[in-house]
């Protein structure tokens, strides 16, 4: 048995002042083992949802709180760390009162070690006999708890595909996605490599000058809202060629490469370069360095934005029905030498976990709603509105008379036609803002759903298929060989670099890698926006020797060895996965 890891040394400090109402795991009720939940509960409840990935503080609203107050007589109350200031301020302050939570959204590792060496959540072992839809994922279960002597755990993302399997559904996350409309004007010129995409949209950009709202039009809006380690949209291009980050580091998925990034001739400072030349022909919003994520994403709405680094960004933004079927919106653009990272399927779940707290009053209760969470309606209903599925069955969707899934008219109002309202009966108001807000999927929407045969996210499925066909769709598929989707094309040309999910768990910082990376990425930050938007090629390289020069001064190699032996570690999990799903 592996020996619990150590604590965090804030946790430590709490427990040495004894604020923690016990220094062990908190067991579970005392009634035994049970194989099967009550059909019913009789009391209505409130419980604290402490949600570490939440981004909405206050009482579940709308539908998803008629559906769980129906099945479970419940109600949730989100407690939101990113809402109450970010960081761990809130969950520090809640640890040190000896409760975080009924139900609790953390992450694995260390968060969750010390949580049970605090003695702030449950063992629910009496519970997971009659937590039967768990039941298919035993295993991943069964490896978030190894070393512990009970259940504290449960795996979310997780899946029963193959690690080496892509975890998206019809898109990638990253790709470069363009205006295919203009690309099509254009007569669908060649794209090499990522540099030649800048004739592509300087062309775009002279042909199209301002937007549908009749304000100036860029190849590129850039925004700083993202910003860690380095600049989020330098980053981004790097996954064309499947590279992730790991902290200071960029790694190739299939671990054939590590990359500083400040590394001269690195991917990282080849994406500076890329939006310096941009700047240069007049291509790049010159308010990136102001405007925050929602003025961006506004600016892509009102098809002021040429170019995408992600799928959801300009899909979700620009290509609404109305102007898909004028022809309009964003695709992927065949660029030749792409090889686009992808995560593999977490076979033992993603970061986060749920878990129960140890004094939750009817942790029965949380443990059949964590169960419900893995069945087919808990995930149609908890992934609904933002996360990729369509919602409940009977509202915004149902099944044909072919047996197929099919959006309701009131589905493709709320996910094709910019929002709808729920009626009455289903807890009313947006649909939207009626989705859960737990914002964490107990599994990977690409899961198959036994009773229709199909993924659990719409997009994947044959009618929405058939049901969004449009000129811009239609013409993207008959230029890119017939596929039906970019995952489709991607794969076929063997231009998808997928990362085997081994759910690696990136080691925590010690406290003086903490403190000179946190100096370092803001000199990182700084230089990287000043080089984007340098006079001129000169002052670009002397910025970038300098930024180089100074990140050195203050410890810049100390933190790449460290962040390097990360990626090796994650590199080697990756591995060791792959061997043993493959035995």
């Amino acid at each position: 048995m592996k020996l619990r890891k150590k604590v965090s040394l804030a946790l430590v400090a709490l427990l040495a002042a004894g604020s923690l109402a016990s220094c062990t795991a908190g067991g579970g009720d005392d009634q035994g083992a049970i194989d099967q939940f009550p059909a019913k509960w009789d009391e209505e409840i409130t419980i604290d949802v402490f949600d570490s990935v939440a981004n909405y503080m206050g009482i579940q609203p709308g539908w998803f709180a008629k559906v769980v107050k129906d099945k479970f007589n419940m109600k949730l109350n989100i407690i939101a760390p990113n809402i109450a200031g970010g960081g761990d301020t809130l969950y520090n302050t809640r640890v040190a009162a000896g409760e975080l939570g009924d139900l609790i959204v953390t992450q694995k590792g260390e968060k969750l070690d010390e949580l049970i060496q605090g003695g702030l959540v449950m063992d629910a072992s009496n519970y997971y006999p009659a937590m039967e839809s768990l039941s298919k994922y035993d295993r991943a279960v069964e490896h978030l708890n190894d070393g512990d002597d009970g259940i504290y755990g449960f795996p979310t993302q997780v899946s029963s595909l193959q690690p080496t399997e892509s975890s998206e559904g019809v898109n990638p996350t990253y790709g470069a996605f363009v205006r295919w409309d203009y690309y099509k004007e254009l007569g669908y010129p060649e794209i090499g490599t990522l540099e030649d995409l800048l004739p592509v949209l300087a062309d775009m950009q002279a042909a199209h000058p301002t937007g549908d709202n009749g304000q100036p039009t860029y190849a590129f809006s850039l925004f700083k809202d993202w910003d860690g380690n380095m600049m989020t949209t330098a980053k981004a291009p790097s996954a064309y060629y499947g590279y992730e980050e790991i902290g200071f580091v960029l790694a190739k998925a299939d671990g054939s490469d590590y990359q500083s990034n400040l590394d001269p001739e690195g991917e990282y400072f080849r994406n500076l370069k890329l939006y310096f030349d941009a700047n240069q022909l007049g291509l790049v919003d010159p308010e990136s360095t102001t405007q925050n994520y929602d003025t961006m994403f506004t600016k892509f709405q009102n098809g002021q934005v040429l170019f995408s680094w992600w799928s959801w960004l300009g899909q979700s933004a620009y290509n609404t029905e109305q102007n898909m079927a004028a022809g309009k919106g964003f695709q992927i653009a065949p660029m030749a030498d792409q090889t686009i990272y992808s995560n593999g399927a977490e076979a033992y779940g993603g970061k986060a976990v749920f878990a129960i707290g140890s004094k939750a009053e009817d942790p029965e209760r949380i443990a059949a709603f964590i169960d419900w969470l893995y069945s087919a309606e808990g995930i149609y209903a908890n992934a609904g509105s933002v996360m990729g599925t369509a919602g409940p069955q009977g509202l915004t969707w149902d099944l044909n008379d072919a047996g197929e899934p099919e959006l309701t008219e009131l589905g493709r109002q709320a996910l094709l036609e910019g929002g709808a309202t729920v009626p009455e009966e289903w807890g009313g108001g947006t649909f939207k803002d009626g989705g859960s807000q737990i914002n964490m999927s107990a599994v990977l929407l690409i899961e198959t759903d036994t009773e229709t045969g199909l993924p659990y996210s719409y997009t994947s499925w044959p009618t929405y298929q058939a049901g969004i066909a449009n000129p811009l769709t239609e013409d993207w598929s008959a230029k890119m060989g017939g596929a039906t989707s970019t995952m489709e094309y991607l794969q076929a040309n063997d231009q998808l670099l997928v990362a085997p999910g081994a759910s690696f768990e990136t080691p925590a910082d010690t406290s003086e890698i903490e403190t000179l990376r946190n100096q370092i990425k803001e000199i990182i930050k700084q230089y990287s926006w000043q080089m984007v938007f340098a006079e001129n090629e000169a002052q670009f390289e002397s910025l970038r020797d300098e930024l180089i020069e100074t990140a050195n001064g203050l410890g810049f190699e100390q933190v790449l060895e460290f962040d390097m032996a990360n990626a090796k570690l994650q590199n080697d999990a990756r591995e060791a996965v792959v061997k043993e799903f493959a035995g």
